[in-house]
């Protein structure tokens, strides 16, 4: 794709890109990443058996591989239990822990089973990461992949039939049938593999009402990160609710094929040998890629930190730093680009690469020593604070958006821009992981002197019932494991 300096936006596009994580032509603060997920994720993807490096591809994807030992361990006794107790048998499943915070599982069609850190962290019993394996194990064994991949080559002839029909209406009628007929489909072999996995893992031993209880964090998890961030997304790397159905419907029709089955409380649950498995894993973001700390954003491998405005939510994804507040009227980005030897800041602000600049308002200055330059460009809608900044070889883009540039806001974006500023070696080794710890509560422990316990610098208790499945009715159970996060 064509380098950035050569493209013109207009503010609408622009605007869309301020949010999208997947921007053409620019690099990133991470590894870059090009390959999309084969498919719709987390199901089934492609019918051939993938080559190891197209293995690597979805590894790289997703962060690299993650090793955990006593998770893999375990993870790979539910994988053992599940086909042994599978009707169809195939051959033998290989786990792949991904190292990354988004909640997702995929299978391929060889056997590889990709579990993210994410989803570790989430589950809280055996039999909920087991429902998750299964599900994923019955996409195999129903050989979803493949039929999806047959409907899609019949409803692509269908599309190419709707392009030459002479009635403009006509067309449209055909594209949008075939559109739902798709749509209908991928949900039904959803629910297909729902059904199978709560089978499948009931004979394997496993409480099959574990998938209900999983579905119920994802949703408790999805509602929470839905209010927080506006749905600000990573879409490279897609989680766990980018193709499945609504997690309501889910939950009632698991609850039912469990009711089939077997009475609650009747299989295995796993819990505390599940907790002593993900005892210590990594939670969040990895240092290596920036960790986001309430408001503050801090990359140590590039060694620069910012902070956002107070109120703004901060999503590190693949290719940017994004950030939303007051429901999306408020909007940023930062995110690096390339630029051509020889260009000056002040070239490359006025090259066309965004509409609706000002060019009376592009001034050249500095961010705490760092060469930057200054401009504003706007919309009929939006206004946009620009800063290009360099720092050492690299460029920086800061880019605020709102909808009502008030002298307040207006201040409170200048103040945000002028904290972005390099951070020394010591402050780059203070920045550690988080991580999941595993504590017994006490008879006097509440919800409250738990979650105090926890590294989240905000919405303790909120954290802490969201990361355990706790739901406002239940209560802390002495000498139960729970998780908490920290240093």
């Amino acid at each position: 794709m064509q380098n950035l300096f050569l493209q013109r936006l207009s503010l609408s596009a622009w605007m869309i890109l301020l949010l999208s994580a997947c921007v053409g032509g620019e690099t990133s603060f991470n590894t870059p990443r090009s390959v999309q997920v084969p498919g719709a994720a987390p199901v089934t993807t492609g019918n051939d058996i993938p080559t190891d490096q197209e293995h690597l591809r979805l590894v790289t994807l997703f962060g690299g591989e993650y090793y955990h030992a006593p998770a893999e361990r375990l993870l790979n006794e539910v994988l053992q239990r599940l086909a042994n107790a599978a009707e169809v048998k195939t051959e033998p499943y290989r786990l792949t822990l991904l190292n990354s915070a988004v909640v997702n599982a995929f299978a391929l069609p060889s056997g590889r089973i990709y579990v993210t850190r994410g989803l570790l962290a989430l589950a809280n019993d055996t039999s909920e990461v087991a429902a998750v394996m299964a599900h994923e194990i019955a996409h195999v064994t129903a050989k979803h992949a493949s039929q999806r991949a047959e409907l899609e080559k019949d409803s692509a002839l269908v599309s190419k039939a709707a392009s030459i029909i002479q009635n403009p209406q006509k067309g449209q009628q055909v594209q949008a049938y075939r559109r739902l007929t798709l749509a209908s489909f991928s949900r039904g072999q959803e629910f297909e593999a729902d059904r199978l996995g709560v089978a499948n893992m009931a004979h394997a031993g496993y409480d099959p009402y574990g998938a209900a209880r999983f579905l119920t964090s994802l949703g408790y998890w999805a509602g929470v990160r839905t209010a927080l961030s506006g749905q600000i997304k990573d879409t490279a790397r897609p989680d766990i609710l980018s193709s499945h159905p609504s997690t309501p419907e889910r939950i009632r029709e698991v609850i039912n094929a469990a009711r089939q089955i077997a009475a609650p409380d009747t299989g295995e649950q796993g819990h505390d040998a599940y907790m002593a498995a993900i005892d210590g894993i990594t939670f969040g973001d990895d240092p290596s890629e920036g960790v986001i700390r309430a408001n503050i954003f801090i990359h140590p491998k590039l060694g620069f930190t910012f902070s956002a405005p107070a109120g703004f939510v901060l999503e590190n994804s693949a290719q940017a730093l994004l950030g939303m507040s007051n429901g999306g009227t408020d909007s940023l980005r930062l995110d690096s680009v390339q630029m051509p030897t020889g260009t000056s800041l002040e070239a490359y602000v006025k090259s066309g690469w965004i509409d609706g600049l000002d060019t009376n308002s592009v001034v050249t200055g500095s961010i705490n020593d760092l060469p930057a330059v200054f401009g504003i460009a706007r919309d009929t809608i939006w206004t946009f604070k620009l800063a290009i900044i360099r720092f050492d070889n690299d460029v920086y883009r800061l880019i605020f958006a709102t909808k009502n540039l008030s002298p307040e806001t207006d201040l409170r974006f200048t103040t945000a821009l002028n904290s972005f500023r390099r951070i020394n070696p010591a402050e780059a080794d203070e920045v550690k992981p988080l991580k999941i710890s595993i504590i017994k509560a006490n008879v006097s422990d509440s919800f409250a002197s738990m979650a105090s316990r926890t590294s989240a610098s905000e919405r303790k208790e909120e954290n802490f019932r969201l990361l355990n499945g706790l739901s406002d009715a239940s209560h802390v159970q002495s000498g139960m494991s729970y998780k908490l996060i920290t240093e």
